[in-house]
């Protein structure tokens, strides 16, 4: 696994906030979170979506695609994640030819490592 297993990432986030819905359509089918495993793949779901998502690592940071299903359609799309000083979690979070958001996510504290 080269180290990845311990790559500031991995783990499971509560998406807490985006700059395109409101916390009520994120969390309009469970809670909004996104997984991020030390094997090159993790999932997302918010709103009506839920996603897989192929991962590629950095030394402190993550690159993705991601393919899934929102209201029956298929979608697909990319992304990119970073820590910031405060511990939260900044998603750049991109439907192919659609909407771009900024997702804000917090550690779930009650995860452990993937």
């Amino acid at each position: 696994m080269s180290g990845r297993e311990h790559h500031p990432l991995v783990g499971r986030w509560r998406i807490i906030k985006a700059d395109l819905w409101d916390r009520e359509h994120l969390d309009l089918c469970g809670q909004a979170m996104i997984t991020i495993t030390a094997k090159g793949y993790g999932n997302i779901a918010f709103g009506a979506l839920e996603a897989s998502l192929d991962i590629a690592y950095s030394h402190d940071d993550i690159a993705f695609t991601w393919t899934g299903c929102e209201e029956g359609d298929q979608v697909e799309g990319e992304g990119d994640a970073e820590i910031q000083k405060d511990g939260a979690l900044i998603v750049n979070f991109a439907y192919r030819n659609g909407d771009e958001a900024i997702l804000v996510a917090k550690r779930d504290t009650s995860s452990t490592a993937c």
